[in-house]
């Protein structure tokens, strides 16, 4: 089977696009005006070349079974992602995105009687899912600087099952340092010792604050702790759907046994094999998304709106207007943002960063749009 390069990323946008539609239908632009897709936190230019070599090849192998493959198996990328982090191979467990790993840690550690504590807003996976399974749910709003309010969160955390800490957070940016996390996990540990806490940082390679560490470990150090990590944001690979959880046996057994068999494809794991091992791809977007980061950010602060301290890639801003107002307009000029946030809907925005070149003609939209709003009045969204 032969398919180009750009015959394989037209594929993969059509899958990507028809997911989102049936996700969360977003505006689109109309006919004729080519569209700026800034709506769901990817990395704008996908995987590094040695990522799509590895996927080409892997057509040979599609009639075989993955655990087939003697060279791109679940085993061996177990080993290779155990190997960067510095863990054993009984430390990971992969999963199809960290969207596997949140609906699992919701059903494996939840229940009627073991409470979900996370965060308003935050990404909605853990929410929606224990909702669905009749789980009580106890929320606590992100604080004025739009940082997880730890020490709400700390306050319901008796009897729960499970503590969701998005770091950075997504859709608010911000990020706290290694310090706060080691005691905010080691006071849940005081108070709640059954209490399993999940850290998500699928940001990481993003992050710039020097005050800033990967959580895992802390989570190798101690029970009832385990981070998760996502190839869809810097690696580039959304659309092949692959992450993973790292922590101790115990703590993660649970994640694993929840797991459905054979889900990585081998086009995934050849993919995901080789993007490890290629740092440089890493730290050239890191690079390219700061640049790009801060040139947005200015270009809000200039516009009079108060974007927050981002620690990612895209930005939540008060626009001081309602979200859904400024996305239909900005669709109409061929910018597509991202949904809604409650309870930030009726004065904050979520903008992914783009390349250079898109964050520029998505400024000069914002810019039209937002040009009616004096600078007095930005700024002053709720919280």
């Amino acid at each position: 089977m032969s398919v180009s390069r750009r015959g394989l990323f037209e594929v993969l946008s059509r899958a990507g696009t028809q997911s989102a539609t049936a996700r969360a239908p977003l505006p689109s632009a109309p006919p004729g005006v080519t569209e700026i897709r800034i709506s769901s936190n990817e990395n704008p230019l996908g995987p590094g070349k040695t990522v799509v070599d590895a996927m080409m090849t892997r057509f040979g192998e599609v009639g075989r079974y993955p655990f087939n493959n003697l060279t791109a198996n679940e085993a061996n990328l177990t080993a290779a992602i155990a190997a960067k982090q510095q863990v054993k191979p009984e430390n990971v467990v992969l999963a199809v995105g960290s969207q596997e790993l949140l609906r699992n840690a919701v059903r494996a550690f939840t229940s009627p009687y073991r409470h979900l504590v996370t965060a308003a807003p935050t990404f909605e996976n853990c929410t929606k899912v224990a909702s669905a399974l009749k789980h009580p749910v106890v929320e606590a709003k992100v604080d004025s600087a739009f940082k997880l309010d730890l020490e709400s969160m700390l306050a319901t955390v008796r009897g729960a099952g499970l503590v969701f800490v998005n770091n950075p957070n997504n859709p608010t940016a911000t990020v706290h340092g290694i310090k706060t996390i080691t005691d905010f996990v080691e006071r849940v540990h005081r108070v709640s010792p059954d209490t399993v806490i999940f850290i998500d940082e699928a940001y990481h390679d993003y992050v710039t604050d020097p005050n800033y560490q990967t959580a895992i470990p802390l989570a190798m150090a101690m029970p009832n702790v385990f981070v998760a990590r996502t190839f869809s944001k810097a690696y580039g690979m959304a659309g092949m759907r692959i992450g993973y959880a790292i922590g101790q046996p115990d703590t993660i057994k649970p994640l694993e046994r929840l797991r459905m068999p054979m889900t990585l494809s081998v086009f995934t794991v050849g993919a995901a094999l080789v993007a490890l091992a290629d740092q440089k791809h890493i730290d050239d977007e890191r690079a390219r998304n700061t640049a790009v980061r801060d040139f947005t950010m200015k270009a809000f602060v200039d516009m009079g709106c108060k974007p927050t301290a981002s620690q990612a890639n895209f930005l939540f801003v008060d626009i001081g207007r309602p979200a859904q107002g400024f996305r239909d307009a900005c669709a109409q000029k061929g910018v597509i943002i991202g949904r809604d946030f409650p309870p930030f809907e009726n004065s904050h925005a979520r903008i992914s960063i783009g390349t250079m070149a898109e964050m520029t003609k998505a400024v000069d939209v914002f810019r039209d749009i937002l040009r009616p709003l004096s600078p007095s009045n930005a700024g002053k969204g709720g919280n």
